[in-house]
């Protein structure tokens, strides 16, 4: 009895070094789309009043846990009978991904005096802040779910050949450390102006830790834009490489070129094709509205 006990142990033991190689190596390999992950959500959690920063990105980070919980297992199962799903599916949020960053290139390069304008409205309005919460939770928790997907796909690529309970735990484990590296770090970030003014008025605004304070608090909004600038970028190249990757004749295409240079390229491609497209339909839709 005993001995039949140590030797479950042992497998357990087995299967858990098993996974830490896989999650280590799964890991490494989602390292580029965790920082573009980054960089998108800490762009999308940021714009509220202080008091509403983290249940907002508590709703995001609610969202993102359920993504993951409706991914992996929908992962697993086209992984084993319908493959080419999960490549279609990576294309189909490519698409979406670029139009996303080409919409906000646009509309800082051509709105964004009416956007400024609309921030301000919509902080003394309370009742449209609560609309603009719902409106970037539902975007943070699509973008999520397309990111999710892509960040669950090459886990699961780098465990193929290993056993289903291996593949199982090792995505598992990649997605929660993804989810809560992401949103924990974002969390922080988002704080650093609540820290800064704690900090000084600790030190009644004098000494070391207050120049600290005041530090915090002056860098929050320099970080907040810089990853907002970084976060587009983001959708443009992680759109452009969901191309490069899955799309044989995207692939050969330009193949002297420096693959960031073609990922910008194809990603800005598309999301202009997609916001061309969407634009043409809105147009339609208004003249068909007006005969009717």
């Amino acid at each position: 009895m005993a001995s039949g006990i140590f030797a479950v142990l042992d497998d357990i033991g087995a299967l858990m070094d098993d996974v830490a190689v896989a999650s280590k190596i799964a890991t490494k390999k989602t390292a580029g789309i965790l920082g573009d992950d980054l960089a998108v959500n800490a762009e999308k959690a940021t714009g509220f009043l202080s008091s509403r920063e983290l249940p907002v990105l508590w709703a995001i980070t609610k969202g993102s846990f359920i993504n993951k919980l409706i991914i992996i297992p929908i992962a697993l199962l086209l992984n084993v009978f319908f493959p080419a799903a999960i490549k279609g599916a990576l294309i189909l949020g490519g698409f979406y991904l670029a139009y996303e960053g080409v919409e906000k290139i646009i509309e800082y390069l051509f709105h964004r005096h009416e956007a400024d304008s609309a921030e301000k409205t919509i902080e003394i309005d309370e009742t449209s802040n609560e609309d603009l919460e719902k409106t970037k939770i539902k975007s943070a928790i699509v973008t999520d779910f397309i990111l999710s997907v892509e960040i669950v796909i090459i886990a699961l690529g780098t465990v193929l050949e290993e056993p289903l309970s291996i593949q199982i735990i090792t995505v598992a484990v990649v997605a929660i450390l993804a989810t809560i590296g992401v949103y924990g770090i974002v969390a922080l970030i988002v704080r650093m102006d609540d820290a800064g003014y704690k900090l000084i008025k600790r030190s009644h605004n004098k000494g070391f830790f207050a120049q600290l304070g005041a530090l915090l608090v002056k860098m929050l909004p320099i970080i907040i834009k810089f990853l907002g600038f970084v976060g587009t970028i983001a959708l443009i190249l992680v759109s452009g490489g969901i191309f490069e990757h899955n799309i044989e004749y995207v692939h050969h295409l330009w193949e002297n070129w420096p693959l960031t240079l073609k990922e910008v390229v194809l990603g800005l491609t598309a999301g202009l094709l997609v916001f061309c497209i969407i634009g043409l339909f809105k147009k339609l839709m208004e003249l068909f509205k007006l005969k009717v």
